[in-house]
């Protein structure tokens, strides 16, 4: 079965020599206190760290780098409510050329300029009114490009599998993994990572209002919520992909929730104890293995911490 999946190993490999000397080989961060919180040695692949703030970049420029001379030239498009949307846009502006992003009205003011800054043009739509593949189709109908999705993507997904290719390679080794979900991207790639270093048991974690990916597995097929309301912005997801979801079905072991308070509180414990500052998506992990959502992880538990893009002011809010 494994043969018929669209990604494996082999794709994450080709994809980690794309992007040797464009992409940060990020930190593993420990910390004796959150150790002693959970009751394991948890070890942070630290990807707010990486650039463009996230683990999107992975992937984006996997994707820009894997398409044709013809294609570049004439642009590419993407719908991300922020981090795919910054990544693909420095993506672009690496390779030199153009970029449109979809994003939503209330996208982060500081995703949305930050896309804007790398050279990205931004379009807007409502994205509890509109469908955003259906926007970003109109996009390419209109004025041209590749269209890049967010996750349901095989040199995507292959990109962001790098993350867990250097987690596997900075640590000996883990009893359990936590990937945050949202479209099943991140977790698609590294669970296929996984999958070579059995018996690790890959757990995935989505917001608690927003356990399509959760609810999918259970019943075998995909499952579409309306749009969660949740602070995680960056898993305000309605389904994930049947890409994503194929490899999901055959490597990961389980996927939990946090809270929107789960989230918050491992966001305050970050920023107090490690000295590091993540988005609600970038600490819906950790967030659930601090609150024992995730039985008997074992010993050593890889976390990521997928991504830090918050402003000042969004982060003082949603702590007070």
């Amino acid at each position: 079965m494994a043969a018929a999946l669209p990604i494996d190993i082999r794709d994450v490999r080709q994809a980690a020599k794309r992007l040797s000397g464009v992409v940060h080989r990020t930190p593993v961060l420990t910390s004796r206190i959150l150790d002693e919180v959970v009751g394991a040695q948890v070890f942070l692949k630290a990807e707010c760290f990486q650039r463009t703030g996230s683990f999107k970049i992975r992937g984006a420029f996997n994707a820009v780098a894997s398409l044709s001379r013809e294609q570049r030239a004439a642009g590419v498009v993407a719908f991300s409510s922020g981090n795919h949307a910054q990544g693909v846009a420095k993506a672009a502006a690496l390779h030199g050329i153009a970029a449109i992003i979809v994003m939503p009205l209330d996208a982060p003011t500081a995703k949305r300029a930050a896309t804007e800054g790398y050279g990205a043009t931004v379009v807007t739509y409502d994205r509890y009114n509109e469908d955003r593949e259906a926007v970003g189709a109109a996009v390419v109908a209109e004025r041209g490009g590749t269209l890049i999705p967010p996750f349901n993507h095989p040199e995507v997904m292959a990109g962001q599998g790098t993350v867990a290719l250097e987690l596997f390679e900075q640590v000996e080794s883990l009893d359990t993994l936590m990937v945050c979900v949202g479209g099943g991207g991140l977790i698609s790639g590294c669970a296929t990572v996984a999958n070579e270093y059995r018996p690790v048991r890959v757990v995935g974690v989505e917001p608690e209002a927003g356990d399509d990916a959760r609810q999918s597995l259970r019943r075998g097929e995909i499952v579409t919520i309306e749009t969660p309301s949740t602070i995680a912005d960056g898993q305000q997801t309605t389904a994930v992909g049947p890409l994503t979801f194929a490899v999901m079905q055959e490597y990961v072991d389980e996927v939990v929730v946090a809270n929107d308070d789960d989230i918050r509180s491992t966001m305050r414990f970050l920023f107090e104890r490690l000295n590091v500052v993540v988005e609600p998506s970038g600490a819906c992990a950790l967030a659930a293995l601090m609150a024992g959502r995730v039985r008997d992880p074992g010993e050593r538990v890889g976390v990521t911490l997928s991504g830090g893009n918050i402003g000042f002011t969004q982060f003082a809010r949603i702590l007070a």
